[in-house]
């Protein structure tokens, strides 16, 4: 039964997710914010809502190693799987905008993390501010990047036009999925992980993690595989930075997040870290600025590694 709950929490999450960009997108037209504003900040922050709210649900409900790890995880999957995957379908073209702002700011915001977890053991909402308004503080610089650099990014301009009473229901039915979603996919993983005998921790950096990242890369393989604009890495890149500024900074401004499952800082975290760095060497061997088919198996491989230690260790 506790598959089922999990299953049922995924897909509620997928369709609450993507009704609340829709709606989020929508409500912004109406309040004439620019197209680049709503791709940078906007549909940025609902796509992360998925992430947020299983980390609320799991630091409410007694379970922190599941807040901390459904984000630690997921930041793994985003380059070992997502990237991975999307360059065995196809090379990556990558800009210079990853190692000259993008790839840094990742690094201060795992660095932060680390040290913010491992100085007590705790992440207080003083420190989850620290990470929100650094998160703040990355979004101002990027638009006013984007703006010198007349770069907008792609929104569907059809929704636009979408009615109020159409946006409330979307609002409504995204709000209700993710809340629903999130709640049985968290008490369905703890059933999970007490039934085969593992942590919470354990769970989190995998089946949740793994789940939450599952809608992008599906979006990410189908794009490639059409040779269409595929995902790029700074997308990626936003997407990890948000998970720890937006995610975990949002979540323990509400509850401070306590570190209770010693491989998190022991082991976890050392693998987001590595994920992390590891992009930097990939872009500059040949193929320059490319990341291959080749170093896509890298990841992948990488990432299998990393799955398979997991549940050896527990």
């Amino acid at each position: 039964m506790s598959i089922l709950w999990v299953v049922l929490g995924f897909v509620l999450l997928v369709v609450g997710g993507e009704y609340l960009v829709r709606s989020s997108v929508a409500l912004s037209f109406k309040f004439d914010i620019s197209k680049m504003v709503i791709g940078m900040t906007v549909v940025s922050f609902a796509t992360s809502a998925p992430e947020l709210l299983v980390s609320l649900q799991a630091a409410f409900s007694g379970s922190p190693a599941i807040a901390i790890n459904n984000v630690v995880g997921s930041n793994i999957a985003n380059i070992g799987l997502v990237l991975g995957v999307t360059a065995l379908v196809g090379s990556i073209a990558v800009d210079k905008s990853f190692y000259k702002l993008n790839w840094p700011v990742m690094m201060v915001f795992s660095l932060v993390l680390y040290y913010f977890l491992k100085n007590d053991n705790l992440l207080t909402a003083v420190e989850g501010g620290i990470l929100f308004l650094g998160l703040v503080l990355f979004l101002f610089i990027l638009i006013r990047k984007a703006r010198k650099d007349t770069v907008v990014e792609e929104v569907d301009e059809t929704l636009a036009t979408v009615s109020n009473f159409k946006i409330i229901i979307w609002l409504i039915i995204g709000a209700a999925a993710l809340y629903f979603g999130s709640e049985w996919l968290v008490e369905g993983s703890k059933e999970i992980a007490r039934s085969i005998g593992v942590s919470e921790a354990v769970i989190g950096v995998s089946l949740i993690a793994i789940g939450t990242s599952v809608p992008e890369l599906a979006a990410s393989v189908i794009a490639a595989a059409k040779q269409e604009k595929a995902i790029s890495l700074g997308n990626l890149i936003g997407s990890n930075i948000f998970n720890i500024g937006s995610v975990l900074g949002l979540t323990s401004l509400v509850k401070p997040i306590e570190v209770t499952e010693p491989q998190i800082l022991t082991n976890d975290i050392f693998w987001m870290l590595g994920f992390a760095a590891v992009l930097i060497p990939l872009i500059f061997i040949p193929k320059r600025m490319q990341i291959s088919r080749f170093k896509g198996f890298f990841l992948v491989l990488g990432y299998s590694i990393f799955m398979v230690l997991v549940f050896m260790k527990s």
